[in-house]
């Protein structure tokens, strides 16, 4: 049997593999992920319209999509809008809702500490740890250019 060079592979897989369509991919997300920041813009003008100030509405608002993103993941409907929208379902809030969610359901079978707990970060906990060491070295810039300012 003879050994294929990664050249060869490659232009292999390209041959049997469909051309992706790149355009109906993006007006998917495009649309999808509208769809969704829409939805989080008409329940924070809700919460607004009934009266909360807007840091109050901003946390509800926040609360009602991790809300909607975590139940559409435990029926299985996130996966399926997912698989037609792509990066549309990334948006921020519902697409960190649906990580955290989608692994603490898979496993689920490990018991509540070894299996939820533990494996529920296996796709967040990256993001968290970046998020909050970009937060110390922008804060650290910030923080230097103003003391740079007052001199």
């Amino acid at each position: 049997m003879k050994k294929i060079t990664k050249e060869e592979y490659s232009k292999l897989t390209q041959k049997i593999s469909p051309p992706s369509p790149t355009i109906k991919n993006c007006m998917m997300a495009f649309l999808i992920g509208g769809l969704i920041c829409s939805v989080g813009q008409i329940t924070l003008d809700l919460y607004l319209n009934l009266g909360f100030s807007k840091e109050e509405a901003g946390m509800l608002n926040t609360v009602t999509l991790i809300f909607i993103g975590v139940t559409l993941t435990a029926f299985g409907i996130y996966e399926k809008i997912g698989s037609k929208a792509g990066a549309g379902t990334l948006v921020p809030i519902t697409g960190f809702a649906n990580s955290v969610a989608s692994s603490a359901i898979e496993f689920r079978t490990e018991g509540f500490i070894t299996g939820v707990g533990v494996k529920m970060f296996v796709i967040a906990g990256p993001v968290i740890v970046y998020s909050i060491a970009a937060g110390v070295v922008y804060g650290t810039a910030i923080y230097i250019m103003k003391v740079l300012k007052a001199i």
